[in-house]
């Protein structure tokens, strides 16, 4: 038997062995050389490839006590974290204190959920987003730095709000939610660990997130002209002319100073989104804003960035002495 014999009901999703006996599946059938065999107990049609995949696959096989956390969390809630992370193969799984870790082949087990939100994204039981980010923080010197907290922590904080807008729009009228800012709420979860591990990195990413980024590289330009002494700017703000029509979004808005950097990524590439790119800042300018562009070469270092924030400090008219150009 292949994977595209088994059983209809079984074929389109992870089944535990017993599940296949059941349903008539012969057991030299279930073998790995038949089928695809993720975690001990569970078969597959077809070999998992994706995260959410590979963590439905694992799932099948957990105690119903336990979640993902940490790093998958961070992941499964699309938070950005370095590339190096993203490629690993290892599944972070927590369950509550009194009970064992999970100790399976591909997975690394944690405990104290109890302490944590426990939410379901896409079926899978998941940390929340707020205790995912304070997770973070352990995996700090193990290819995590405070600038990639402020990156996760931006993503998370923004998506915090959102949630908290939809969870408005469709509440009954009358009832009152829980409000605050992503920031704040990140705070709290903070504040109510006790002696969480990479506290102190994780103390000196807090104030510097922001929820209106909209990208991880919009975050690292930001963090380049915070670490400058650059004022700072407002985030993903409109401007307008003097008759309040819209003009753009800038990404990075200098209001009093009438100056707009817009960072250029990967998206912004193809010839439709350049014209229209172009056509938005033709339209700032004619109105006395001055458009920058800011490219990836300029964030991560040397000439380029040097340059970069040099050509900013002659637009705002600050004495590039009062700043650290470097």
């Amino acid at each position: 038997m292949r994977g595209r014999d088994l059983p209809e009901a079984l074929a389109a999703r992870p089944f535990t062995v017993s599940e296949g006996r059941a349903a008539g599946v012969r057991g030299a059938d279930l073998r790995p050389r038949r089928v695809h065999a993720p975690t001990r107990g569970v078969r597959t049609a077809s070999v998992p490839t994706s995260l959410p995949e590979r963590a439905a696959a694992f799932a099948t096989g957990m105690p119903g006590d336990a979640a993902f956390s940490h790093v998958t969390a961070a992941l499964l809630w699309k938070l950005p974290l370095p590339a190096a992370m993203e490629a690993k193969d290892v599944l972070d799984v927590i369950r509550p204190t009194p009970v064992a870790q999970v100790r399976r082949r591909g997975c690394r087990g944690h405990r104290g959920l109890e302490c944590r939100e426990l939410v379901a994204v896409d079926g899978l039981h998941v940390v929340g987003l707020a205790d995912t980010w304070v997770d973070l923080g352990e995996v700090v010197g193990r290819g995590l730095g405070v600038d990639d907290l402020v990156v996760a922590g931006d993503a998370a904080a923004r998506q915090l709000e959102m949630q908290q807008l939809a969870e408005a729009v469709g509440a009954p009228m009358g009832v009152s939610l829980p409000s605050g800012s992503g920031t704040a709420i990140l705070g709290a979860a903070l504040d109510a660990r006790v002696r969480p591990r990479g506290k102190a990195q994780l103390l000196q990413a807090l104030p510097l997130v922001r929820s209106h980024s909209r990208s991880a590289m919009e975050t690292r330009a930001r963090l380049m002209f915070h670490r400058a002494g650059f004022p700072e700017p407002e985030l993903n703000a409109p401007v307008r002319d003097a008759h309040g029509g819209w003009l753009l979004d800038g990404d990075f808005v200098w209001r009093r100073q009438r100056v707009v950097g817009e960072y250029q990524g990967a998206d912004h590439g193809s010839r439709k989104r350049r014209s229209a790119d172009s056509s938005r800042a033709s339209s700032a300018e004619d109105n006395d804003y001055r458009v920058i562009e800011i490219y990836a070469e300029d964030v991560f270092g040397g000439a380029r960035r040097r340059a970069c924030l040099r050509r900013f400090a002659r637009a705002l008219e600050l004495d590039p002495a009062d700043l650290v150009i470097e």
